[in-house]
């Protein structure tokens, strides 16, 4: 079987070693970028890249100007990897379509985890689902409402098919974190927030069937 391709960019090569070994004892294929623009040449030039790995403090061109350019021409899951814990900073980075936000010094473990979780996530399979006019084609990674393409981030699309496959369900925000995120996450609720907010404009009117419970969480109902 053809190992999956992981892309690595960080400009501390003793970084990259440690990522690359604990993700290749798991059977992936580690690519490096020592800088922002050699991640985008490695990226554009190896088309079968299916997650990035991202530092944003590097030389030549940082991770946000990568991150941006990569989201204008694919919607592969990007992880950032950042020293800074500023809640700007996360906040930025999912509202340029970042998938994770992982600050420095992270555990190897824990991070290896959740790529394959991301990876397991955005496998594929044929499930159609649909509602209220919303559907969802999760073989094709494909949101249409109303018969018009909408274009989502990674995440957002996870998130809304999970509303789609719990219709009518109260769910809070701790257990919209462990089955979108599929990990347990010891943070505050600004990651579900941010996301649910973003989903929600690019719905149009259809963003209303996304309720607010208020202090627990969301629902999605179509007729409520």
């Amino acid at each position: 079987m053809e190992q999956r391709k992981i892309l690595v960019v960080d400009d501390e090569p003793r970084m990259r070693k440690l990522v690359k070994d604990f993700l290749s004892v798991k059977g992936y294929r580690v690519i490096e970028a020592g800088d922002g623009e050699e991640a985008l040449e490695v990226f554009f030039a190896q088309k079968d890249i299916e997650l990035v790995l991202l530092d944003v403090m590097m030389p030549k061109m940082d991770g946000w100007e990568v991150l941006k350019t990569i989201r204008l021409h694919s919607k592969v899951p990007v992880v950032m990897l950042t020293a800074r814990g500023e809640e700007n900073d996360e906040l930025q980075g999912f509202g340029l379509g970042a998938d994770e936000y992982i600050s420095k010094p992270f555990s190897p473990k824990i991070l290896t985890a959740r790529v394959e979780a991301i990876l397991r996530r955005s496998g594929g399979t044929e499930e159609i689902l649909e509602a209220g006019g919303i559907r969802i084609d999760k073989g094709a990674h494909q949101v249409t409402i109303d018969g018009q393409n909408v274009e989502l981030s990674y995440k957002e699309f996870e998130l809304l098919t999970y509303f789609l496959e719990n219709q009518g369900a109260a769910l809070s925000r701790e257990r919209i974190l462990n089955h979108v995120w599929n990990y347990d996450y010891f943070g505050d609720a600004r990651t579900i927030d941010t996301h649910v907010k973003k989903l929600r404009s690019k719905m149009g009117e259809k963003g209303d069937y996304i309720r607010t419970i208020w202090g627990m969480g969301y629902k999605f109902e179509v007729n409520p």
